[in-house]
């Protein structure tokens, strides 16, 4: 399984494109950084899906655009677990 990163609303899925405009004027994706920008560091809780390359232009709560992160977080807590019984 992988970390699947889509708008919560429409399911459109970032292409890495830098469709974020920070308050600042820097552009980025912001799926790179944990929705902080690179110029200003700025932390954004919400995030708008990009209405020109296909998404819906609703805004929703960053981390609840990482789908599947519940089962991607007990994969690796499970991985670190096993380390360390070695």
């Amino acid at each position: 399984m992988y970390l699947k990163i889509a708008c919560p609303v429409c399911n459109w899925e970032p292409d890495g494109g830098t469709h974020r405009q920070c308050i600042c004027g820097f552009f980025w994706n912001t799926f790179d950084t944990g929705a902080k920008c690179l110029k200003c560091s700025k932390i954004w809780k919400e995030t708008q899906c990009p209405v020109i390359p296909g998404g819906c232009g609703s805004w929703s709560k960053h981390i609840n655009w990482y789908q599947n992160l519940a089962e991607e977080m007990q994969k690796e807590m499970n991985s670190i677990h096993q380390k360390s019984d070695i």
